[in-house]
């Protein structure tokens, strides 16, 4: 029978602090500006620039003072380096960019409200001392007001999709935001933003482009006949300078022939890039700059293939969550044939730079431990340079005890029902109570990137097939390739529809070996000198990998007791785990917020708090040359409970886990 005890997490602490792993990377910007190096970023100064961190949403971005300094501190204990600024602009949070509280009326959003902007100031302050990077977006959520000059303002979605890329005005009011935003000097650091290295990465808009479709319309949310007609006459006027014939006012706004297509990637290009030199030649940013971060389809790869990186997101999740009915996804990572991430391996042009600004397998599905592990585990195999969760939080207002998946007191907000709360990390044990391990796995460099790259060359740009990525990628690095993409270095080019097989289905190795995932037991691990970890259902023993009933990694074992887990070791030194005198093992699986209840996929009730755990129950050895090392449980105030007994035989140290001092965390160190 399982059992379950009760966490706390707080909103300015950790129950382990790592921060001191990373101190010599304090403050931010040390290094000089963030750049591109080939297929990669890095500092002014050489130092190779690799990220991990989380998204602060809305309010999150205009904190009080004393929730910045805390939160600061926190995200350094838990390894992060970056944190993204998004959804600054979104009127549904307050405060926003634009103004502190609700209530009176907002006529425009030309003018940033000084208050939010002194907050702001100061969070920005506090992350830099502690080591943590920014990136963030200029368009998001930005709901256009009569008082902007707008036309139909009032039946234009709060995000202006696909609008904002083309219509003259949108463009120009999103190049006095920008440059409001990075002249504006911090009155704390006495630097404006666009001459600080803490900035690192900036996306022009987020998920905004012209090929997604929506109900039918070549634009998301609402539109009107206005921006129609603008966008068929802007149709007309390029088939006629190409000398092509064909009914730009009488053809479906969003067909997917060859001179709609075209046209598409042409506008998408005249935007990104505009923007691109207003921000890079006007205002004068430093950093990499990249168009938006999504890929529907190749053509949108295609508009992008100028910017200075490729960005991309992803969520493991079926979207079926309502205001009043909710449904879970309970399927597990680790049972896939095929990779999820196979569209941001697509979206990743062959030789530039890969960021991934958004990831997420959210609450409640039971089983997402996998994600802390798998996503950087597969991103440091890609060799993409930064991941951020999405999301920390939406607020600052938070407790000890709040509960899972219902961050906001409402079933929505901003009418969208999974903004209550079900990607709220920042109190999660599954998710961020294993952040430590991604953060040593990414930005030490724990894990080695792939041997051998493909090309995925898409030539169909009216089609998202990403099947070579979805099948290769956990074996081998996979770039798209372009027709105009330099693919001199690479041996091994194939379509992108292409399916890559592997000599048993069931069993996915990474071509450094560090990486293996078995499909068929639902078990995948993380095998390197520094950091080791397995997740899944490890109550499973898996044939290939295993001695005895135990599940084998090089220098250790383990035999779960319990069905699913995440069990996660790394060195907290600069030696490797069989050298290290300090080492941190987390032990997570299911997380649940007390008196939860469901009825099959449903959810019926959210509980209440705390938030409880499932005590994992494993026996596990590792091998390691010092003698008299001490098993600590470490609870989630960061007390140690007490002493794990342990035995070291013939190079081995060996306890169990669970029956006694039960926790997540367990520091292994020498007196």
């Amino acid at each position: 029978m399982s059992r379950y005890i009760p966490v706390r997490f707080y909103p300015d602490r950790m129950p382990v602090d790592i921060s001191y792993v990373f101190e010599n990377e304090r403050p931010a910007g040390k290094h000089g500006f963030c750049k591109t190096s080939g297929d990669k970023l890095a500092f002014e100064d050489g130092t190779p620039a690799r990220f991990w961190g989380v998204i602060f949403n809305g309010a999150c971005c205009f904190p009080t003072h004393e929730y910045a300094e805390g939160v600061a501190i926190r995200l350094a204990q838990a390894g992060c380096n970056i944190v993204r600024f998004h959804q600054m602009d979104a009127e549904w949070a307050t405060p926003n960019i634009f103004r502190l509280t609700a209530g009176k009326r907002l006529k425009d959003t030309r003018h940033f409200d000084p208050v939010c902007m002194e907050r702001h100031d100061y969070l920005i302050k506090c992350l830099k001392e502690q080591g943590i990077y920014i990136a963030t977006d200029i368009t998001t959520y930005r709901k256009f007001k009569s008082g902007d000059g707008v036309h139909d303002a009032d039946l234009l979605s709060d995000n202006m999709k696909g609008v904002a890329l083309y219509d003259p005005l949108m463009i120009e009011l999103q190049k006095e935001y920008a440059c409001n935003y990075w002249n504006h000097v911090n009155q704390y650091t006495g630097v404006a933003y666009k001459d600080d290295p803490q900035f690192v990465l900036l996306d022009i808009t987020n998920e905004n482009d012209l090929f997604s479709e929506y109900k039918g319309h070549a634009h998301y949310g609402k539109t009107s006949k206005y921006y129609d007609d603008m966008f068929r006459d802007m149709f007309a006027e390029w088939l006629a300078a190409n000398g092509i014939d064909y009914d730009a006012y009488g053809c479906p706004i969003f067909n997917k022939d060859k001179p709609m297509l075209d046209f598409r990637i042409h506008l998408s290009k005249k935007y990104y890039e505009g923007m691109y030199r207003y921000l890079r030649e006007e205002i004068g940013i430093k950093i990499p700059i990249c168009g938006t971060n999504w890929a529907k389809m190749g053509g949108l790869v295609k508009s992008q293939e100028n910017m200075d990186f490729q960005d991309g997101h992803h969520y493991y999740y079926d979207w079926k969550w309502g205001e009043f009915e909710k449904t879970t996804f309970n399927r597990t990572l680790t049972e896939l044939q095929t990779s999820r991430l196979a569209a941001c391996s697509a979206t990743r042009i062959h030789g530039q730079p890969f960021i991934m600004t958004e990831w997420d397998m959210p609450w409640p599905n039971s089983h997402r431990a996998e994600a802390p592990i798998w996503f950087p585990a597969t991103a440091m195999l890609q060799g993409w340079s930064a991941m951020m969760i999405h999301t920390y939080a939406y607020g600052f207002n938070l407790s000890p005890y709040d509960i899972l998946g219902k961050e906001a007191t409402s079933s929505t907000i901003g009418s969208v029902p999974y903004r209550e709360g079900i990607f709220t990390c920042w109190n999660d044990p599954s998710k961020f109570g294993l952040f430590y391990h991604g953060a040593l796995m990414m930005r030490r460099g724990d894990i080695k990137q792939a041997n051998k790259t493909i090309g995925a060359r898409i030539t169909n740009y009216g089609s998202g097939a990403c099947v070579l990525p979805a099948t290769a990628m956990e074996v081998h690095r996979v770039d798209s390739v372009l027709d105009t993409t330099d693919i001199s270095d690479l041996e091994d080019v194939r379509p992108i529809e292409e399916a890559f097989k592997r000599n048993d289905p069931n069993l996915i190795v990474s071509d450094t070996g560090e990486l293996w995932r078995n499909v068929a037991k639902r078990i995948g691990a993380v095998d390197t000198p520094n950091t080791k970890a397995l997740y899944g259902f490890l109550g499973n023993a898996v044939a290939s990998k295993t001695l005895d009933e135990s599940i084998l990694l090089n220098g250790m074992k383990v035999k779960c007791n319990t069905d699913f887990a995440t069990i996660a070791l790394s060195s907290l030194t600069d030696e490797p785990i069989q050298s290290s005198d300090c080492m941190l093992l987390s032990t997570i699986g299911r997380s649940r917020s007390k008196g939860a209840q469901f009825d099959g996929e449903k959810l019926l009730d959210f509980g209440t708090g705390p938030i409880e755990v499932e005590v994992i129950d494993a026996e596990i050895a590792i091998r390691t040359d010092r003698e008299g090392m001490r098993v600590w449980s470490v609870n989630s105030d960061g007390y140690y409970v007490g002493q794990i007994p342990k035995t070291y035989e013939d190079g081995w140290l060996k306890f169990r886990v669970g029956p006694n001092f039960a926790g997540m965390y367990y520091l292994i160190m020498q007196e």
